[in-house]
C-alpha cells in the first residue's frame, strides 16, 4: 500500500519530473483541478463569448477528471492507454481555453495561472503514463478486483 493508501499492485502510474504519483494523488489533483475550474468559470463575466469559451472550459476541465477514473477502472492496457490519451488531450484544450480567457482579457493571470500550471502538469503525468504503460512489461495480468492481495 503507498501512503495515500492505494494499492500499487507492482506497477506505478507515472514518473513525473523524477517524482513518483500514485493513483490517489492524481485521483486527486484531478478531482480538485475540475472544482477550481468550476470555480474559474463561475467568476468570468457574463456575456455571450465569455458563455461558450465558459462552457467549453467546463467540458474539459471537468472530463479531465472523469477519464481519469475511467483509467484507473481499465479492464486492460489498451483501454487505460487509451483513457489517458483522452486525459491529455482534455487536459490540453483546458489550457487552451485558459490562454484565450487571459488573452481576451475575461481573467486575469494572477487567477488564471495555477490553473493552466496544473493543467500542463496533468498533460505531462498523462504522457508519462501512457509511455510508461506502452513500454512496461506487465506485472499483474489480474485486475485489483480480481487479486485479492489489492483489497
Amino acid at each position: 500500500m503507498s501512503r495515500s493508501g492505494d494499492c500499487n499492485c507492482g506497477f506505478r502510474i507515472a514518473d513525473y519530473q523524477g517524482e513518483f504519483v500514485t493513483r490517489g494523488e492524481l485521483m486527486a489533483r484531478t478531482k480538485a483541478f475540475a472544482l477550481d475550474v468550476v470555480r474559474a468559470v463561475e467568476d468570468l463575466p457574463r456575456g455571450r463569448t465569455s458563455d461558450v469559451v465558459g462552457k467549453q472550459l467546463l467540458q474539459a476541465g471537468t472530463s479531465v477528471g472523469a477519464n481519469y477514473r475511467a483509467a484507473c477502472r481499465a479492464r486492460s492496457r489498451k483501454e487505460f492507454i487509451a483513457k489517458m490519451g483522452i486525459v491529455e488531450e482534455e487536459a490540453d484544450e483546458a489550457q487552451f481555453w485558459l490562454e484565450l480567457i487571459v488573452e481576451r482579457g475575461m481573467l486575469d493571470e494572477s487567477r488564471v495561472g495555477p490553473l493552466r500550471s496544473e493543467a500542463a502538469q496533468v498533460v505531462a503525468i498523462a504522457v508519462a503514463s501512457i509511455r510508461t504503460a506502452r513500454r512496461t512489461p506487465r506485472a499483474n495480468p489480474q485486475s485489483a478486483i480480481r487479486n485479492p492481495q489489492c483489497s
